[in-house]
């Protein structure tokens, strides 16, 4: 409007009479821009000037988007050079740069405001001012379509994309999107949503005579790969957690807070700390063969659940009886009904706790425990009894 005066008698005038445009509801509320700058005046270039480079905002990103999900989408109207991805204020965004300027201006004509997925990740398009994207490294954030040759991370460190994202936040990009997607049938499970990208965890209410590292990596493993664990030196029962990427650590975070653990309820919470710096109190766990989600992630996902009273033992000796899995798992809690069976001629079980919290002690202690020769893996089952067959 012209001036503030104008502005709050439309804004008054529509507080009594509800505006209607296309016959659906419009809302009008003041917006915290003083004025409106027109693409010229817009010192970033960004907007109506064509240029081979695209800036996408994703709205809505229910979601991960990875370089790949990008690529499939934006390679359809013509040669990808290079991506770069990064978390800003503004959300989630990337940088797209085609090989010719006006293969841009057609993604941009065909794709602008169009969502990704069916209701979600809406793309808004504008053109980028930088002449030349670079690209460092060939990895889930950034790819460099010209030269696959480039390493995956300078040695040592993670990658973040040189410049483009704010300084020390590295979006925790998913490459598991498609078995997150496989996993939950194209949803999520009720109560996440998909956008956190804070990998750390805080645990605390701990019991700390009976609580290690190897310990809380036994539970917290089961809903992502763990990085590093590391016990609070001024708060003797708080640890922090971090997990693989946002979404495995929302898991976490989802499906533990409030569980029973030795007698304590634990709190889990997400941590300021965005990552656990390495040091002589941390615990490493990232190479570890333990880590469950980079095999089968898709399934691995699909068994995310809060603690059962059931438990589900694998890769057993194929000689097991019941009797070894019982005398093994007892000093844990009553053991209601075992059963054992065999799955594409593997040997595996299932075991029926009086609580939670004892299944809840057995995954702790015993998972990647040997039995009979044998490491053991341990999960929650979702299966509420367990049914005799013939």
């Amino acid at each position: 409007m012209q001036d503030i005066p104008s502005a709050i008698n439309a804004l008054q005038f529509y507080s009594n009479v509800q505006p209607t445009i296309r016959g659906r509801n419009v809302y009008v509320q003041f917006s915290s821009h003083q004025e409106l700058t027109t693409m010229d005046q817009n010192s970033q270039g960004l907007g109506d000037e064509p240029n081979r480079i695209l800036l996408v905002t994703i709205h809505h990103m229910l979601y991960p988007i990875t370089v790949e999900v990008l690529h499939q989408v934006f390679s359809p109207h013509g040669f990808v050079e290079k991506i770069v991805t990064f978390q800003k204020s503004a959300g989630f965004q990337a940088l797209i740069q085609y090989q010719l300027c006006q293969s841009a201006v057609a993604a941009r004509t065909a794709l602008q405001g169009r969502n990704i997925y069916d209701g979600c990740c809406q793309l808004d398009i504008q053109f980028s001012n930088l002449d030349e994207l670079q690209v460092n490294y060939n990895n889930d954030r950034s790819r460099d379509f010209t030269n696959p040759h480039l390493p995956s991370e300078q040695k040592g460190r993670t990658s973040q994309p040189a410049g483009y994202g704010d300084v020390g936040v590295a979006y925790p990009q998913m490459a598991n999107a498609t078995a997150i997607a496989a996993a939950f049938g194209g949803g999520l499970p009720p109560g996440i949503s998909g956008t956190n990208d804070r990998c750390t965890v805080l645990v605390s209410n701990l019991n700390l005579d009976r609580v290690d590292e190897d310990k809380l990596f036994n539970l917290f493993s089961l809903y992502g790969n763990i990085v590093r664990i590391k016990f609070l030196r001024n708060k003797p029962d708080h640890a922090l957690v971090q997990m693989g990427d946002g979404f495995q650590a929302e898991l976490a975070v989802h499906f533990l807070k409030g569980a029973m653990l030795f007698g304590k309820r634990l709190e889990v919470n997400f941590s300021k700390h965005p990552n656990i710096t390495q040091g002589a109190d941390t615990h490493e766990y990232s190479n570890s063969n333990l880590n469950r989600f980079n095999r089968n992630a898709a399934k691995n996902y699909r068994y995310c659940c809060s603690p059962t009273k059931m438990i589900h033992l694998s890769t057993l000796p194929q000689d097991i009886s019941e009797e070894e899995i019982v005398s093994h798992l007892e000093e844990h809690g009553t053991i209601v009904n075992t059963k054992l069976f065999e799955m594409n001629g593997k040997k595996q079980a299932l075991v029926l706790f009086e609580t939670e919290e004892q299944a809840t002690e057995a995954v702790v202690c015993k998972h990647a425990s040997s039995l009979a020769g044998s490491i053991i893996r341990i999960s929650f089952s979702q299966l509420q009894s367990i049914r005799e067959t013939s």
